[in-house]
């Protein structure tokens, strides 16, 4: 009976990942989301190489840039909630291969159009793999102060390959050609393939009913409808444009007929009740008020640095390097403060101290202070990722295992939303604070007023090609309305955080440790043998 009892326990251990392998895999699971969060940002540097060899048209080259991340938000459910079903490391393996394929087309892409139909493909394996990560890691830490040190390791990790992809990609650039930042990929996926096959279990939620694939498309045109009209929006496109309105318009006409249609049905696609839990739909707001308050600022930030202050780009980046210090930092320290503050205190704290750091930088003023933008960068990256860290573990720790794909969709489609709304809304913000102050610079006529209400690179450039005193004049006007729109769009963000520290109170007071839901149902020995051959 004692021999028995072990095997069966030596068996629950190894097909949950609950062994000493469990950290292998955390390692494995990293580096999956290392490469996804790298390729979101790599081609950013590689923009005007790209633009220079394909010659591709404004429209072609808006959606090099963008289709990556609208294909991945808007495919984010679909992948999430079929790794449920068919087992979400066959899922995340399948990812692999199509990241490594579509890596390779884009690398090697000689017009515009197959280069947009490889980054579209990145963002299906990227879809596949972002969900699944979370999932497996779900599983493989059913212990919460474990998962809670996972999840901790995985959020600084992101930190790095976002960081890290723009760095990486000038590095290539300046001894290769554009299409290494591609390239780089393959490598990896060559070891991750393997390595995760042989290494990660296999894990599925309940069986029950058909998979909704009526639902699943609904869900996936629905966010691609949303996503893109977000995107059009903090692109600077006219709000009560067709191609503006209609996308927003039918993607959230079927994300409502998507809700409705997963109430109605007996096993639906996604499980809403989890929304009834104060945790979990709290945390998503959280995610989604975190990102919206801070992804619009992180460009605005990096457009002054820049722009007013005159650094290169690669100086702009290292100075956005203490953010991701600090942000790593919060991620190894999340489980340790989650442990003895629980995540109501933990969230609002990362919220407020978040909101100060935003108010600190509305010091910030025409000329370089470098001691104040590393203070403010250290401590907006400590209390985003103290923020982030405490959402994301409270939202997967509240979902049912069985539901740990969708659960894990739904967190990072809220991510991709709060993102792109903070785009539109911070952007939208910055241009009304921004553009009355060219209306009367003297000497300048009205049509070079208005190109340089657009933007303040346009406005240099109007300055310059009016050249003397009208044209220093424009450029002080411009650079000294630039700051004031700074000013406001940091006192709006700082509102928004304040916000979100007030929703955190919705969450729990202490990190409850025990299950809330049955444990994953295991397979039999030869189930779990014939899982590892079949994938």
């Amino acid at each position: 009976m004692s021999g028995t009892t072990t095997a069966a326990l030596a068996l629950r251990r190894r097909a949950t990942g609950a062994g000493a392998n469990r950290w292998v895999v955390l390692f494995v699971l990293c580096m999956s989301l290392l490469l996804v969060a790298l390729d979101a940002t790599v081609l950013h540097v590689a923009v005007p190489a790209v633009t220079e060899d394909l010659r591709p048209g404004a429209i072609e080259l808006l959606w090099i840039v963008d289709v990556y991340p609208l294909v991945c938000a808007s495919l984010l459910i679909l992948f999430g909630t079929l790794g449920d079903r068919v087992g979400r490391r066959r899922i995340l393996l399948l990812g692999y291969a199509l990241f490594g394929l579509a890596s390779g087309v884009a690398a090697l892409a000689h017009d515009p159009q197959v280069l947009i139909l490889a980054r579209a493909l990145l963002g299906v394996g990227g879809a596949m793999i972002m969900p699944a990560t979370l999932s497996i890691l779900r599983q493989v830490f059913p212990d919460r102060r474990e998962r809670a040190l996972a999840i901790g390791v995985w959020s600084a990790v992101a930190a790095v390959g976002a960081a890290v992809g723009p760095l990486l990609g000038g590095f290539l650039l300046e001894h290769f050609w554009w299409g290494s930042v591609f390239l780089v990929n393959i490598p990896l996926m060559l070891i991750s393939l393997p390595v995760g096959r042989l290494l990660l279990p296999e894990s599925r939620g309940t069986a029950d009913g058909p998979w909704d694939v009526v639902g699943a498309l609904m869900a996936a045109a629905g966010l691609f409808g949303v996503v893109l009209g977000v995107k059009r929006l903090g692109g600077g496109e006219p709000p009560l444009s067709v191609f503006t309105l209609l996308p927003l318009a039918v993607g959230a006409v079927l994300m409502v007929l998507f809700v409705r249609r997963q109430r109605r049905r007996t096993h639906p696609l996604v499980d809403l009740g989890m929304f009834a839990r104060p945790a979990f739909s709290t945390s998503v707001g959280c995610i989604v008020l975190a990102m919206l308050a801070l992804v619009g600022l992180e460009l605005i930030a990096a457009q002054y640095l820049q722009l007013v202050l005159g650094l290169s780009p690669l100086e702009t980046g290292l100075r956005l390097l203490p953010l991701t210090f600090a942000a790593m930092a919060a991620g190894l320290a999340g489980a340790r403060m989650l442990r003895r503050f629980g995540p109501r205190r933990m969230v609002s704290f990362g919220f407020c101290l978040t909101a100060g750091a935003v108010l600190l930088l509305t010091v910030m003023g025409g000329t370089d202070n470098a001691g104040l933008l590393v203070s403010g960068f250290l401590l907006l990256g400590f209390g985003l990722e103290t923020t982030l860290f405490g959402a994301y573990e409270s939202m997967l720790s509240e979902a049912p295992p069985a539901q740990a794909g969708g659960a894990a969709a739904i967190g990072e489609t809220s991510y991709q939303l709060g993102a792109g709304i903070g785009i539109a809304l911070l952007g939208s913000v910055m241009n009304a604070a921004y553009a009355p102050g060219l209306s009367s610079v003297p000497g300048v006529p009205a049509s070079a007023s208005a190109s340089a209400a657009h933007s303040l690179g346009e406005a240099y450039d109007v300055a310059g090609r009016l050249g003397g005193p009208v044209g220093v004049a424009l450029r002080r006007a411009a650079m000294n309305s630039f700051v004031h729109g700074l000013h406001v769009t940091l006192l709006v963000s700082a509102g928004l955080l304040l916000l979100g520290a007030l929703m955190a109170l919705r969450l729990p007071r202490t990190m409850q440790c025990a299950e809330l839901a049955a444990p994953v149902e295991l397979p039999a020995p030869r189930e779990v043998a014939e899982s590892r051959v079949s994938a």
